[in-house]
């Protein structure tokens, strides 16, 4: 079997700067990429908010030079993905999905978070021309605009309200009759006047020739005063939660009620010695690449750290 002192799981900012700092540290990291090489990022078009690219730079591409970089260092990137785990004991018996077996002292896990969809063909259709699952991240794109942020929750009037600060209009798109977010949040939305809710309604599809143009709704669906109609907006933002990939760890980490692993002290450390976590499968608040980034480069300093006191 296979022997090695860093194994790094996953490959987007977490990952890659995980495995530059592990190469620099002669940990002679092997980095296995996942089924999204690059993670989340290269479903985004343009990034315009990571430090040193002043005219932005297309998320695939920042992907490309990240993982360039830790190749030039020494690491060790593979295709493919990692399907059981065995973190009863040192060193950790990590197997991929075509049963290959390795053992490794430590382990980074940066496997990310996926963003959950309604699931209409559409969402696929316009990702990333006009689609998107992170305000913060393209909310930049739409001033001035009308957008859309599907959602009832904490997460949705969060959108909301940081997209308002940037779009001419944001239509709020509610399920249910009430909003689920906290009363605080729900009082901010309620009174901000560039968002409108639309209670009992529901996103069945999108239109547009160019890119997203308009969303079809479904005011009251199957009830007999059941209405629809189309609505014209300039972006979608999905807000009904992510879904950290962490269900091969479960048995063994510790991690909140949504699948978020947990951490030691704001550290990157996780309840097994040897075993960190960074990026967005740690992180249900930020979900930034600069973020994630930096996670990946603690990540790695602590398991040169935990090496070294062996």
């Amino acid at each position: 079997m296979e022997h090695v002192s860093c194994l790094i799981i996953g490959s987007g900012p977490a990952g890659y700067t995980a495995a530059i700092y592990a190469s620099r540290a002669n940990l002679n990291p092997v980095l296995y990429g996942g089924l999204q090489v690059g993670g989340q990022l290269t479903q985004t078009t343009v990034v315009e908010n990571f430090p040193g690219y002043p005219q932005g730079v297309d998320g695939n591409q920042m992907m490309i030079d990240m993982r360039e970089q830790a190749e030039r260092l020494g690491a060790d990137l593979r295709d493919g993905v990692i399907a059981k785990a065995d973190l009863s004991k040192a060193p950790y018996v990590i197997t991929t999905d075509e049963g290959y077996e390795l053992q490794a002292d430590t382990v980074i896990i940066a496997t990310g978070a996926s963003a959950k969809y309604l699931g209409l063909a559409d969402e696929e259709k316009y990702k990333g021309e006009g689609v998107s699952a992170c305000a913060t991240c393209d909310g930049f794109f739409y001033r001035k605009k009308t957008v859309a942020v599907v959602g009832g929750g904490d997460t949705a009037c969060e959108e909301a309200l940081y997209l308002a600060g940037l779009a001419k209009k944001v239509y709020l798109i509610v399920r249910k009759n009430y909003l689920r977010a906290s009363d605080v949040m729900r009082q901010r939305v309620a009174t901000n006047p560039a968002i409108e809710i639309l209670f009992e309604h529901n996103a069945v599809g999108l239109y547009g020739d160019n890119g997203v143009e308009g969303v079809h709704l479904v005011k009251r669906l199957g009830e007999d005063d059941e209405q629809r109609y189309d609505l014209p907006i300039d972006g979608f933002f999905l807000a009904i939660g992510h879904k950290p990939n962490s269900d091969i760890f479960k048995k063994w980490l510790e991690t909140d009620e949504t699948g978020y692993i947990k951490t030691i002290d704001g550290s990157p450390r996780t309840n097994i010695p040897g075993v960190f976590a960074a990026g967005d499968v740690a992180d249900p608040h930020y979900r930034q690449a600069i973020t994630a980034a930096a996670s990946g480069c603690r990540a790695a300093i602590e398991a040169d750290r935990y090496l070294r006191e062996k």
